[in-house]
């Protein structure tokens, strides 16, 4: 039996919709970010050293990293479908995406999410310091990089409905994470309509809305 270690408000949240689109059944083992730091219980360590979710197991094997555990899935349960046939252009802008949303789209929200942290500290001597450092590097370095992956990625969607081409794979949902943080945490608008539409449409997938039934409270969505 497949049993996905499922952190709240995680990118473990798209490997059930990937499972949900593939029709397979599977064990959710839930684990709860702490309440302070945000950080996953130490419980996930047992599972894989790095104590991070998304983690799959499937009887012997382990798998972590979003982007192997689709290509696993993908590979061993999906006859083929959610991926374009090997040596078509599709296949090739479907790995691309398949290695962007966590190489290319994920620092520059990270950074953000930890820069405005800093800059809500408590006032206090070091805290100015700590927030002038990170407006600086906010508008500097964080907003402009921000800006520059949403145009691309808005002008990718503006060619077809799909980030491979013009069917769903699993490419869309590994993006999907990306996206969807960028909505709730950094300013994604009406000024991007493709993005939002893309978010629309997932959203609106069966398999999605299964999918949080089983995972729970996700805030993203």
């Amino acid at each position: 039996m497949l049993t996905v270690h499922h952190l709240n408000n995680s990118r473990s949240q798209r490997v059930l919709w990937l499972l949900e689109e593939l029709g397979l059944g599977y064990e959710v083992r839930r684990y709860e970010r702490d309440a302070q730091t945000m950080l996953a219980p130490p419980e996930l360590r047992a599972v894989h050293p790095l104590g991070k979710s998304p983690i799959i197991t499937d009887g012997e094997t382990t798998v972590a990293e979003s982007g192997a555990i689709i290509e696993y899935l993908v590979g061993r349960y999906g006859e083929g479908r959610l991926i374009p046939p090997a040596g078509s252009a599709e296949r090739l802008r479907y790995t691309y995406w398949l290695h962007y949303a966590e190489g290319s789209a994920m620092p520059p929200l990270l950074l953000n999410l930890i820069f405005n942290r800093v800059a809500a500290t408590p006032s206090w001597p070091i805290s100015v310091i700590a927030r002038g450092i990170a407006a600086k590097v906010q508008g500097s370095f964080i907003a402009p990089q921000l800006r520059l992956h949403f145009d691309y990625v808005e002008s990718e969607l503006a060619r077809q409905a799909w980030f491979a081409g013009a069917e769903f794979t699993a490419a869309d949902v590994q993006m999907s994470f990306p996206l969807e943080a960028a909505a709730h945490r950094a300013g994604i608008t009406a000024g991007r309509p493709r993005i939002l539409e893309f978010l629309s449409s997932i959203h609106a997938r069966a398999a999605y809305q299964r999918a949080l039934a089983r995972g729970g409270s996700y805030d993203y969505a």
